[in-house]
């Protein structure tokens, strides 16, 4: 969603260097027209393994944060963030960490989330705990563009926020946020914010584990009232679920025609109107990372390949388009980088319309 903020990106344009295109973006595949720019945000992140990055738009820059430490679900596992400081990237710094000082004791950070919110407040959700099926939240805000932080605090005890994917801001300003849980089966939620720092409300699930399992959902609004929700499954595709009433209600959660290997995805709705999906289309593996768009949430058409490389990694996929109109899309590469890519939308052309089975062939 446009933030509000004004940005232009032009002086990161101007200046970026390092450029990482790779897999069917080297030899011209399909979207590669649309590609300005990709890189990895740090070449030496400081720490063996990356995952699950989020981006944001402020009035300074872009602001990036992931998860990294000696392995997932490590002790030593910390939120790292960096920001653009004259249109480059600075080196990563640790924003949080799961040490509790009360307890003596150190657990493991997963999932951060970025959102920017029309007042210009930056919102940073993360997730400590052992494990993701007895994990909490906790927030922190800036009022800065990222510069400095405040104090993180939990959010009420039942609530876990964004779980991957940014919320979307009602026209009311209460925030919407997609959000699952896992202790009793995959189940999918959605979570309201009056006050991110205070009134929080949810919804039962939408979805039983035993028939639908489900987690990470990401929203598309399609005007105030009409809103879908896409989320990552266990059943080897992507499951939707559709709102006619800006989020109060919602339809049974159901299979798409989009393939998903047990891989979290994204989506946003582009200024023209259309939404553009990031994901993995294949039903096993992590080695292809895609994008699709849509008119309607009801039809896809393949837009442009990514990454393409059998055996490897390309996930986790996070999307914006900021208030100049360029896509920034950052995602796991192999667990050892966090890459970011720009694109210009205008260039998506789309065209073949996606059905149950494999990528098309160019």
């Amino acid at each position: 969603m446009k933030t509000g903020a004004r940005l232009i990106c032009g002086k990161w344009l101007a200046g970026a260097v390092g450029l990482s295109l790779s897999g069917a973006l080297l030899a011209g595949g399909l979207g590669a027209e649309a590609i300005v720019n990709a890189e990895f945000i740090s070449e030496m992140p400081g720490v063996p393994s990356v995952h699950a990055s989020t981006i944001t738009e402020s009035t300074n820059g872009l602001v990036a944060a992931w998860f990294g430490g000696t392995e997932e679900g490590a002790l030593d596992v910390s939120i790292w963030m960096t920001r653009q400081e004259g249109g480059a990237w600075l080196p990563p710094f640790e924003v949080a960490n799961g040490r509790d000082l009360k307890k003596h004791r150190r657990y493991p950070c997963w999932n951060p989330v970025l959102f920017t919110r029309r007042n210009g407040e930056m919102l940073l959700f993360y997730h400590v705990g052992p494990n993701p099926r007895s994990w909490w939240c906790l927030l922190k805000r800036s009022l800065d563009g990222g510069v400095t932080w405040s104090k993180a605090r939990r959010l009420p005890r039942g609530y876990l926020g964004p779980i991957k994917n940014p919320p979307i801001e009602l026209a009311n300003g209460t925030l919407l946020c997609g959000s699952s849980t896992e202790d009793a089966g995959w189940r999918v939620h959605l979570e309201w914010a009056t006050d991110p720092f205070g009134n929080w409300f949810k919804s039962k699930p939408l979805n039983r584990s035993f028939a639908m399992p489900a987690i990470q959902p990401t929203l598309i609004p399609y005007g105030e009232q009409r809103i879908q929700l896409l989320c990552r499954t266990k059943v080897g595709c992507i499951a939707e679920s559709w709102s006619a009433d800006g989020g109060v209600t919602w339809s049974r959660l159901k299979r798409t025609i989009l393939p998903n290997p047990n891989s979290g995805i994204d989506a946003v709705r582009l200024f023209d109107g259309r939404a553009l999906l990031a994901y993995n289309h294949t039903p096993r593996g992590r080695g292809m990372l895609n994008l699709a768009t849509s008119p309607d949430g009801e039809t896809w058409e393949a837009a442009a390949v990514l990454e393409n490389e059998p055996g490897a990694e390309f996930s986790y996929p996070t999307i914006i388009q900021t208030s100049d109109g360029l896509v920034h899309l950052t995602y796991t590469w192999k667990r050892e980088k966090i890459k970011h890519v720009v694109i210009n939308p205008a260039r998506l052309r789309g065209g073949i319309v996606l059905k149950r089975g494999p990528w098309p062939a160019p």
